[in-house]
């Protein structure tokens, strides 16, 4: 390894480190492999690979730093030591992730591999503050190690940046550490690692907060030592005329934590009247922990006035995170109240180690899923006869499986439900954008609004001012706001439908000078098979319904007995008695037993035209309604009024012209409609009626109503129209 990677410093303490590693790590049949992750370090940084960081921060040192502390703070397996020191290594490339597996071990590849998402996790650059990251961290790491070892990775680089001159790299690294680390140790049972991370980031962001602190317990040490072996006394002789084996010790409590006392209380540190706790740790057997445990709090509250709302039964009910002890407070000498824990040997190696400690019972459930997994992860612990940390390799961390985390291009993160789209996102971040997507950039790709997004994805919306919400949105959303606001929209639209509707339909029957009475429409749109008014006006307003055949319709109900006495005659013999007050027709179709000259018309729901495979429905009111065969309505005609349908066919022609819908699609040219509408007016016995176009995201889409002669003549039309620069699509529409 080159001299001049190392500082005299780093040099100096190099030896101890490695030796320190060494005697840590010498029970967990490392063996021979530490020459070889030497070996490969040493070529990584010979070959100016393993360079420090922005920040100055030699990985190496930290590397072995986070192992070290590792050993000493958790009980960690092999893998997680060796993962340790060969991950820096896959970062810099100069390693992979498919050597790792080949030259070490599988599961070792998957630490890496953990730690290698995380680390790209943080390329993003995402908030901290917010709760979703701390889920989406937990999502990243494929293995609950992972987060161990980066919890104590932070913990080795917190001690190492004390004095470092970057002041905002410092206050980040503290910042951050208290937000996000402190808490997933506490999580994990990790009270040590915690406690220490929470001291160091107070120091590095209020330092004249925690050096007054620190000064005042130092000034005031020799009595409040003075102060616990007088409190302890008494309690050890009797504990030991009772036969139990044990320790007692007293601690001050952290800084971080009296700091945040007298934040709470408005006090200052002489008010704070709990700064230090005592500590009773019994050395009891599995079956009698519970009663030893009581029988010592019987013997301290025989002594000293507990205060009851202070008590903390963590026996009967342990922590969600596995946590044991039995916690009182007692009124001591000098009227000065004293915090008691009272736990066994066993709990608090727990309370020390947290996951990787072993024991042996079980936690109740809890309403928060990160709880409830961590009592699985007990449960699984339960079983663990070769140790937990060889149980836990094959443990995957999907707590949070039902969700994914998602950002906005400037970092922003936001959680959804499992299988959301690009169009649940765009909802989530306002609903007018939601209205108004048309798809998203995924990742740097363009996606359609139904993509579904994947956790750690980067997303970016796309709206057009002239997109609205369609029906078959309900179809993929999965988000209760995106539905809620979907239906919403689209429930106006149909109104804004159902207003012109109603306003085209009473104009109609003024200019028929008939009187609309509300209770006879009323009958007439249920009789017509709608469940709502609005649904009546709004296929109106789209021409869905013929206006006047629901005026036809509305005078035939004043005609008492007229629809049963229609009920109850065959289409032969209707058609057998041509109408004489008909209005006259062409003899274009020829109806029933070769009889001309009935009142028919061309149903709307599809505009049949001269060529099209007809037949005849007899109407309530006596008019014959002319559909295509492959009309959208023909299955129900047929299925519910077989009686009525009569046969019909096509007569010699008359140069009669009928109206067809178009639809075209395309690309939204310059001069494209121009070319469209130019190509129908040269058309022979063919016209232009009507045009519809709606253009959005480079495309447009047009309904042409077009008047022909015949099937030839519309198809012919259709081919030509299909030759111009631009178009995509032409279909005739139903």
């Amino acid at each position: 390894m080159t001299e001049r990677y190392f500082t005299d410093n780093e040099k100096a303490r190099l030896p101890q480190m490695c030796l320190n590693l060494w005697h840590s790590v010498k029970d967990l049949a490392i063996g021979g492999e530490a020459a070889k992750i030497r070996r490969v370090i040493t070529e990584c940084a010979k070959e100016g690979n393993y360079r420090r960081d922005r920040y100055g921060i030699n990985p190496v040192i930290r590397h072995l730093e986070t192992a070290t502390a590792l050993c000493q703070s958790v009980s960690p397996d092999r893998n997680m030591v060796i993962a340790i020191l060969l991950y820096g290594l896959c970062q810099k490339e100069f390693l992979n992730i498919e050597q790792i597996a080949k030259e070490w071990d599988e599961d070792i590849a998957k630490l890496v591999r953990g730690l290698l998402k995380v680390s790209a996790l943080y390329q993003k650059r995402p908030s901290v503050e917010s709760d979703n990251f701390r889920n989406l961290l937990l999502t990243f790491a494929e293995d609950i190690r992972v987060i161990i070892i980066m919890i104590v990775d932070r913990l080795a680089l917190m001690r190492a940046i004390n004095h470092h001159p970057n002041e905002k790299f410092v206050r980040d690294v503290a910042y951050e550490s208290s937000y996000l680390y402190a808490p997933l140790a506490h999580r994990l049972g990790l009270y040590a690692i915690k406690s220490e991370l929470e001291d160091m980031s107070l120091k590095y962001t209020m330092r004249d907060t925690y050096t007054s602190i620190a000064h005042k317990l130092n000034e005031t040490k020799l009595h409040r030592d003075a102060y616990i072996a007088d409190f302890i006394k008494p309690i050890k002789e009797k504990l030991q005329s009772l036969g139990l084996k044990f320790d007692i010790k007293g601690r001050t409590k952290s800084i971080y934590s009296i700091w945040n006392k007298m934040k709470k209380q408005h006090n200052d540190i002489d008010q704070i009247y709990d700064l230090f706790a005592i500590r009773v740790i019994l050395d009891s057997p599995f079956e009698r922990e519970k009663n030893d445990c009581w029988l010592v709090y019987s013997v301290i509250t025989d002594m000293y006035q507990p205060n009851p709302s202070r008590m903390k039964d963590w026996l009967s009910i342990p922590k969600s995170n596995g946590y044991e002890s039995l916690h009182i407070t007692v009124n001591g000498p000098e009227s000065k109240w004293v915090e008691v824990q009272i736990r066994t040997r066993r709990m608090d190696e727990i309370a020390e180690k947290g996951l990787a400690a072993h024991w042996k019972y079980k936690g109740i459930k809890s309403e928060n899923n990160l709880d409830a997994w961590m009592n699985n992860v007990r449960d699984i612990l339960e079983a663990a006869e070769s140790g937990p940390m060889e149980l836990m390799k094959n443990f995957r961390m999907d707590v949070y499986d039902k969700e994914v985390f998602v950002f906005t291009p400037k970092g922003d993160l936001y959680k959804l439900p499992l299988g959301a789209s690009v169009l649940d996102f765009a909802f989530n971040i306002h609903s007018r954008i939601g209205c108004q997507c048309t798809g998203a950039r995924v990742n740097g790709k363009n996606q359609k609004i139904n993509y579904k997004l994947q956790s750690g994805d980067t997303v970016e919306i796309i709206t057009n001012s002239s997109q609205t919400p369609k029906q078959d949105w309900l179809n993929f959303v999965v988000t209760s706001k995106a539905r809620n606001k979907i239906k919403q929209t689209i429930k106006e639209q149909g109104n804004k439908l159902a207003e012109l509707g109603k306003e085209l339909l009473t104009r109609r029957f003024k200019n028929r000078k008939i009187d609309i009475e509300e209770a006879k429409l009323m009958k007439l749109i249920k009789k017509m098979g709608f469940k709502t008014v609005t649904d009546f006006f709004s296929q109106i307003s789209s021409e869905q319904l013929d206006i006047n055949d629901i005026i036809d319709r509305y005078a035939a109900l004043d005609q008492k007995g007229a629809e049963s006495q229609t009920e109850q005659r065959s289409a032969e013999e209707f058609v057998a008695q041509p109408q004489e007050d008909s209005q006259p027709q062409t003899d274009v179709l020829v109806i029933g037993d070769n009889v001309k000259g009935l009142n028919y018309r061309m149903a709307r729901c599809c505009n049949p035209i001269y060529g099209d495979p007809v037949f005849g429905f007899v109407s309530a009111e006596g008019v014959i309604k002319i559909h295509r065969t492959d009309c959208p309505n023909a299955s129900n005609i047929r299925d519910k009024y077989p009686y009525r349908i009569i046969t019909t066919k096509w007569s010699g022609r008359i140069g009669e012209q009928f109206g067809a819908t178009l639809r075209v699609v395309g690309h939204d040219d310059i001069g494209i409609v121009t070319n469209i509408t130019s190509i129908i007016n040269k058309e022979k016995s063919t016209s232009l009626r009507s045009i519809s176009i709606d253009s959005h995201d480079g495309l447009f889409q047009g309904f042409l109503v077009v008047g022909v002669a015949d099937t030839v003549s519309l198809n012919n039309l259709i081919k030509k129209i299909k030759t111009v620069k631009g178009v995509k699509d032409v279909q005739r529409s139903k």
